[in-house]
């Protein structure tokens, strides 16, 4: 099973990467270590999380007020957003409904 990020949850997770390390140096790379612990967990256990409707789920992320979104399509895991938790509440159902979105896959965290 392989995790995969839609383009939005891509430029999400840069964008919150690039502001932590702005806060203080390394903070990005160790917010992008949780994300990548989170989607290796989700590799392992792809039922985690809470359940949502259309076989979507949410997971919250240790240290970081973030939470992965996520479903289940032909053997992989995509990440459909990468969501602060206190901003905009569920933007992100329009995303999900994309005809055909583009999803990329991210290189393992060392």
């Amino acid at each position: 099973m392989v995790v995969r990020y839609s383009v939005a949850a891509e430029r999400e997770l840069a964008n919150a990467a690039e502001f932590y390390n702005q806060e203080r140096d390394g903070l990005g790379d160790e917010f992008l270590h949780e994300v990548q612990r989170v989607a290796s967990f989700l590799i392992d256990h792809p039922r985690m999380g809470q359940a949502m409707r259309e076989n979507r789920r949410v997971l919250l992320l240790n240290r970081f007020p973030y939470r992965l979104i996520d479903d289940i399509k032909n053997n992989g895991i995509r990440i459909i957003a990468v969501a602060h938790q206190s901003r905009r509440p569920d933007y992100w159902w329009g995303c999900v409904e994309e005809p055909h979105p583009r999803y990329v896959l991210l290189p393992a965290a060392a």
